[in-house]
């Protein structure tokens, strides 16, 4: 019986963590751009996609859209906006998202947390 309890238990305790981890959900975002000073503030959404995730970013005027694939330890995302493309890798932060990304091409990376709303 206390094995079952036990089992029960853990099984609970994982489930909760898959929970947080899913990126899926809504973010303010906050970021820095690949060798510069300068920062940006952003919202993200995050919809799953059968096995993959859309992701859309709204920074300013500018829109970008990517495809993320991932599980409950990372996420990452190809990104396309205009003529612009790149790829980003998050991983959890308790309930947010905290990542690297840069510019097809790039040479550094930039940051980017995401605080879920």
């Amino acid at each position: 019986m206390r094995v079952i309890a036990a089992l029960s238990t853990v099984a609970f305790l994982v489930g909760c963590n898959v929970a947080l981890a899913d990126p899926v959900g809504r973010y303010d975002c906050e970021g820095t751009n690949p060798g510069k000073d300068t920062g940006y503030k952003c919202t993200v959404v995050v919809e799953r996609t059968g096995d993959t995730y859309s992701v859309r970013w709204k920074v300013g005027n500018d829109s970008f859209a990517g495809t993320g694939i991932g599980n409950k330890d990372f996420i990452a995302v190809s990104y396309t906006s205009g003529n612009q493309t790149g790829l980003a890798l998050y991983a959890p932060d308790g309930n947010n998202w905290q990542g690297v990304w840069t510019y097809a091409g790039g040479r550094q990376m930039g940051t980017e947390r995401w605080v879920r709303r």
